[in-house]
């Protein structure tokens, strides 16, 4: 076999292209046993003998000896197998839904214009409300529980009347946006 490789690359470099055929075809099998001897699977592996057929191709003269052909070949297998293999070590495919758990939540530029619209028209409908309605609703708004004694305060305005008046308040709000619209 190693003879038949030698000769067929001799035949190949003083310009018999069938030659290389020869060539690939004795040595094809070992080049394969060489490469999936690395542990790369099989489209890998696959890649890998054929990058080495196109680096012989490419630097045949860098080939010295013909005898060295099958030596020549193994190492440069070898070696491209180990990169490859290191280059996919360094790169493990993950699921999209892995990928989405760890990513921040993002929101489109569609949906964060229509958030901005939608704002846009709640504040120009609040800005339609008597003042009073609209320093309550600013206040509740803010405040994930407000103090009803504080808020009474501040609006001058007894403790009992203020969840009736927000309520007239978000219809009148209501009521606003849905002319709006």
């Amino acid at each position: 076999m190693y003879d038949a490789a030698t000769d067929a690359f001799r035949r190949w470099r003083t310009g018999d292209d069938p030659a290389l055929d020869d060539l690939v075809r004795i040595m094809s099998p070992v080049l394969w046993h060489v490469v999936r001897a690395t542990g790369l699977d099989r489209e890998a592996a696959e890649d890998v003998v054929q990058n080495t057929w196109l680096t012989l191709v490419r630097s045949a003269e860098s080939v010295r000896d013909a005898q060295a052909i099958t030596r020549w070949l193994c190492t440069a297998a070898r070696r491209e197998a180990w990169r490859v293999s290191k280059a996919a070590s360094r790169t493990r495919p993950v699921e999209d839904d892995v990928i989405d758990a760890r990513m921040p939540a993002q929101t489109s530029p569609e949906s964060e214009v229509v958030a901005q619209d939608e704002n846009a028209q709640l504040w120009q409908a609040l800005s339609q409300l008597p003042e009073r309605c609209q320093r309550l609703l600013r206040i509740v708004a803010w405040e994930p529980r407000p103090d009803y004694s504080s808020v009474a305060d501040t609006l001058s305005m007894p403790v009992g009347s203020i969840g009736p008046t927000r309520r007239r308040c978000l219809d009148k709000l209501r009521l606003e946006l849905g002319g709006l619209a």
